[in-house]
């Protein structure tokens, strides 16, 4: 009996198991560094065994650059954010990632691919279609416009234009009745070469726009797309387009009323939203109506979460349990709903309908609707190229060229291609599975 008390004592007294601390390093700031910290802390109040810790390390290229340094130190986090133009420089570090789909299987956490959207898990899965990182922030663009100015120059503020040719047309009724330009847009490569591509059902480079192998060269200088950055340019002589500048430079141009229609992230709804003193209507990106299987659907930017090796084990089974707790539709339903990046799973897609948000919440299923208009071709999965942040600032260099009236399309098209391949030349040549 002396022993029994003994035993109850000590194991009253014993210590508690110790939460083991996971380090994610990430690149977003402001509401959204609020709302990933919000995240973590919920998932880390869930349970008690593990503590994601989540770091801020600047932009995404300071982000990967970071966990590049520390894994040559032996210092990594178990888990970083990386863009989605970053996946085959990812990819090609084979040694340095654990592919998500081995280490859910690894850690025994129940996994199903089935789950989430093929427009959004198949940017990140490989030839076999096995999941090597985890969709977190998903956007794809989306059109947005000013109904005040619509209903101003005698267009139906509750009808966008669908296609080109109709956005065209209301340009220039917003122009006439004075409109500063007819429309803008962001991200010029991302959404007038990347997202057109796809939207049209076009390949952006052979070789399955890179899923299928290193050796892909662009072809983004194809009658269909030279045929819109010349219209582009066009306009651009008359301000029907006025181009804006790289990444979200041409946003604020929406938001004071200069321009009534523009094209970017459907990521920055809400923050349009809160800076815009007009009513706004939203519509899924224009379309050629004389391309054959368009529209298709649209692609992904944003990041994923790439999980890094030589952790403790502890460490992954912490992982896999937080994947597991993302991938649960109220939880992935109120990131969609506080941030605006697309739902990764049907499952919370279907939830936020039932509750409501989309109907109080107009253009909010845009998104969703558009990158799931139809299942993704070879052409509309996404982009597996290498040096792709490079290739992305040189289509940008020669589109510059083209609205200046510096280079007609082909020719700024033509050069895009023979610099952008030079460029997967390169990464081919240095890439450990040549």
């Amino acid at each position: 009996m002396q022993v029994a008390a003994a035993t109850a004592v000590l194991a009253f007294t014993a210590p508690a198991q110790a939460t083991t601390d996971i380090a994610l390093w990430h690149a977003m700031s402001g509401e959204l560094g609020k709302q990933l910290e919000k995240l973590t802390a919920d998932f880390n109040a869930s349970q008690s065994d593990y503590k994601i810790v989540p770091s801020y390390k600047g932009n995404y290229t300071e982000t990967v650059t970071a966990a590049i340094f520390a894994f040559r130190s032996r210092s990594q986090p178990a888990i970083v954010q990386v863009n989605e133009v970053a996946t085959a420089t990812m990819t090609a570090a084979k040694g340095a990632i654990y592919p998500v789909f081995s280490m859910m299987r690894d850690m025994g956490e129940p996994f199903s691919l089935n789950d989430y959207l093929p427009a959004v898990s198949g940017y990140y899965t490989d030839a076999s279609g096995n999941l090597l990182s985890f969709p977190f922030n998903s956007s794809t663009p989306i059109l947005y416009y000013n109904k005040t100015m619509f209903r101003d120059a005698g267009l139906d503020p509750e009808t966008p234009p669908k296609t080109w040719p109709e956005l065209g047309a209301a340009a220039k009724r917003l122009r006439d009745r004075g409109a500063v330009c007819g429309f803008t847009t962001s991200w010029p490569s991302w959404i007038h070469i990347e997202n057109f591509s796809a939207f049209h059902n076009l390949p952006l480079a052979t070789r399955a726009n890179g899923f299928a192998g290193l050796d892909a060269e662009l072809t983004i200088n194809n009658p269909t797309v030279v045929k819109h950055v010349a219209q582009l340019a066009e306009w651009q002589k008359t301000k029907l387009f006025d181009y804006g500048g790289r990444g979200q430079a041409a946003e604020p141009r929406f938001q004071n009323g200069e321009c009534g229609l523009f094209i970017g992230s459907s990521a920055t709804r809400a923050d349009i939203k809160a800076n815009s003193k007009f009513e706004i209507g939203y519509g899924l990106m224009p379309y050629w109506p004389d391309v054959a299987g368009a529209p298709q659907n649209s692609i992904i930017g944003g990041a994923t979460l790439w999980v890094l090796r030589d952790r403790p084990r502890e460490e992954y089974k912490g992982v896999a349990r937080f994947f597991a707790y993302l991938s649960q539709p109220g939880v992935q339903a109120a990131w969609h709903q506080n941030t605006g990046y697309l739902p990764i799973t049907r499952a919370a897609f279907e939830l936020t309908r039932a509750i409501g948000f989309y109907e109080r919440n107009p253009g909010s299923a845009i998104s969703f609707e558009e990158i799931t208009l139809h299942p993704p071709t070879e052409n509309s999965k996404g982009i597996r190229l290498g040096s792709f942040v490079l290739i992305r600032g040189v289509i940008e260099d020669e589109l510059e060229q083209a609205f200046a009236g510096h280079k007609g399309a082909q020719a700024a098209l033509d050069s895009a291609v023979e610099r952008g391949n030079k460029l997967l030349r390169q990464f081919e040549r240095a890439s450990p599975e040549r």
